[in-house]
C-alpha cells in the first residue's frame, strides 16, 4: 500500500512540476561518475525541466504576504545586505543563482531531502550559473554547471560527473529558520518574490505529506539508517572527514549553545527549538583566536557574549564590542532530513 501511494504521489508531482514530456526511467549517466551509476535515477521532468531561476526579484520582509509563519526560509548575509530564500519557492526551482556584493553563488535546496546549500557560481576563475540535471543520488539534488555541463552532488558537496570531476564546492555560510523567527529579527531583509515568469502555486507545498511521513521515500537511499525517524532535520558538521548530527532540543524559548569536538575541531551549535534555528562555528575567530562563549536571551539577532563583552549575531559576526567586525570561523554544515545526512555520512555520530 505504501509503495502505491508513493507511485501515485510521485506521478501527482511530475504533472504538477513539469509541463514537458517526462523522459525515460533510465537516467543518461553515461561518462565517469564518482558515485555509483546504479544509484543514480532519473527524477522525471529531465534536465531543466524544474527551472533554476536567475536574478530572482525581491520585495522588503514587510511587503511579503505569500508566506506562513511556520514556512521554512534560508537566509544569506554579506557584508550590510541580508536576502531571504524561501522553501515555497525553492521547492519549485530548487536552485537559485543570485549575486551579493560581487559575491556569485546558487542557493542550491533539495525538497526530498530538506537540504539547503549556498556555494560559489565562480569555477576555475569563471562565472557560471547552475541548473537542475533532473537526476538524483540517494534522493539528493544533481545540479549542474552551465560553463562546464559537469554534474555535482549538493549533499557530497562536489562535483561528481564531468570535466569538473572530483571538484569542491566553494561554501557560503546559510541559516535556516521560519519565516516567523526571519521577519521578527530581520524587518529589512530581501526577500525573493513569487514574480519569478513562472506559473506555480508558490502558497502550496507540492510533496503532500512527504515532510512528515517518515514511513514515505520516493526513491531508494543507502544506507538507510533508522538511528532517528527519517524526516527529522538535523544540523549536520563536518570537519577533517569525520561528521556529527546536532538535534534540535527541547529548551523552551531561549538560546542554547552547545559546546563539541567535531573531527579534533572546537565548534560552538547554537540552537532553539522554539525559534526553529540551529547553527555551527568554530570557537575561534578569524584572527585566530580562542574565544569562550555564553548565551544571550531576548536580543536577536545577537545570540552569544565572549568573556570580553564582544556580541555575536546569528552569522558568527561581532555586532558589538571591541572586536567588532571580526568573525567566528565557519565551518562545513547543513541541515537537511536525518536519512539523506545519514545516507551521504554513513558514519555519523549523533550528538549528546
Amino acid at each position: 500500500m505504501k509503495t502505491l501511494k508513493s507511485l501515485i504521489l510521485l506521478f501527482v508531482l511530475l504533472s504538477i512540476i513539469s509541463c514537458d514530456e517526462l523522459t525515460s526511467d533510465t537516467a543518461d549517466v553515461s561518462g565517469v561518475w564518482l558515485i555509483p551509476k546504479e544509484e543514480i535515477f532519473d527524477g522525471g521532468p529531465g534536465k531543466d525541466g524544474i527551472p533554476a531561476l536567475t536574478n530572482p526579484q525581491f520585495a522588503s520582509a514587510s511587503s511579503i504576504n505569500y508566506l506562513k509563519d511556520n514556512d521554512l526560509v534560508v537566509i544569506i548575509k554579506f557584508g550590510d545586505e541580508i536576502r531571504i530564500y524561501p522553501h515555497p519557492i525553492l521547492d519549485w526551482h530548487e536552485i537559485i543563482n543570485d549575486e551579493i556584493n560581487g559575491n556569485k553563488f546558487a542557493l542550491t535546496y533539495c525538497p526530498l531531502t530538506g537540504s539547503g546549500i549556498a556555494w560559489s557560481r565562480v569555477l576555475n576563475g569563471k562565472e557560471t550559473t547552475f541548473g537542475v540535471s533532473g537526476l538524483l543520488y540517494n534522493s539528493n539534488l544533481i545540479p549542474y554547471d552551465r560553463g562546464s555541463n559537469s554534474n555535482w552532488s549538493q549533499m557530497k558537496l562536489l562535483s561528481v560527473n564531468g570535466s569538473l570531476f572530483g571538484t569542491s564546492a566553494n561554501l557560503f555560510p546559510v541559516v535556516e529558520t521560519s519565516w516567523l523567527t526571519a521577519k521578527q529579527i530581520f524587518p529589512g531583509a530581501k526577500v525573493v518574490t513569487t514574480s519569478t515568469g513562472y506559473s506555480r502555486s508558490y502558497g502550496t507545498y507540492p510533496y503532500g505529506d512527504y515532510k512528515t511521513n517518515h514511513g514515505l521515500l520516493l526513491f531508494p537511499v543507502s544506507p538507510d539508517d533508522n538511528r532517528l525517524p527519517r524526516k527529522e532535520r538535523i544540523l549536520g558538521v563536518i570537519f577533517n572527514n569525520d561528521a556529527k548530527a546536532f538535534r534540535f532540543k527541547e529548551n523552551g524559548s531561549g538560546i542554547e549553545l552547545i559546546s563539541d569536538v567535531v573531527g579534533g575541531k572546537s565548534i560552538i551549535v547554537i540552537q532553539s527549538k522554539a525559534r526553529n534555528l540551529i547553527a555551527a562555528y568554530e570557537k575561534e575567530l578569524e584572527d585566530g583566536s580562542s574565544v569562550n562563549l555564553s548565551p544571550v536571551q531576548n536580543e536577536l539577532p545577537i545570540v552569544m557574549v565572549d568573556t570580553d563583552g564582544n556580541k555575536y549575531n546569528l552569522f558568527g559576526e561581532i555586532s558589538v564590542g571591541p572586536k567588532k567586525g571580526n568573525k567566528l570561523k565557519s565551518v562545513t554544515s547543513m541541515v537537511a532530513y536525518w536519512f539523506a545526512w545519514a545516507a551521504f555520512y554513513p558514519n555519523t555520530t549523533i550528538a549528546n
